[in-house]
């Protein structure tokens, strides 16, 4: 999304499609809990933690979606759809997998 300035915003709260209370909400559904609370203790993460997807202030990571695949056996393609996340691919950043200026060469990689 371009902002009024000319620049590109793509925080969380902006995208439209993106809805992590659906996926929270199905998780206490599927799971028949009670609250947020209870969906907590389930995925063994500590409650804030919900609290700041729910508000959109902390993404549903990689480590949370897998341990939410786990407690749920729902595939991580159905959780994404659940949140609203439907990319077929995701990109990886070509500079996780370049060394650090310095650092020594990794053994076997010559």
């Amino acid at each position: 999304m371009t902002t009024p300035n000319g620049t590109n915003d793509t925080s969380l709260s902006d995208q439209i499609n993106y809805d992590p209370n659906h996926l929270l909400d199905a998780l206490i559904e599927k799971l028949h809990l009670k609250n947020d609370a209870a969906l907590s203790r389930a995925l063994e993460v500590a409650p804030p933690v919900i609290s700041k997807i729910r508000h959109r202030r902390l993404p549903v990571g990689a480590s949370l979606l897998i341990r939410m695949h786990e407690v749920s056996e729902l595939s991580i393609r159905e959780l994404r759809e659940l949140m609203g996340d439907r990319r077929e691919k995701f990109r990886i950043s070509d500079k996780q997998f370049k060394p650090k200026p310095g650092s020594p060469a990794t053994p076997g990689m010559e």
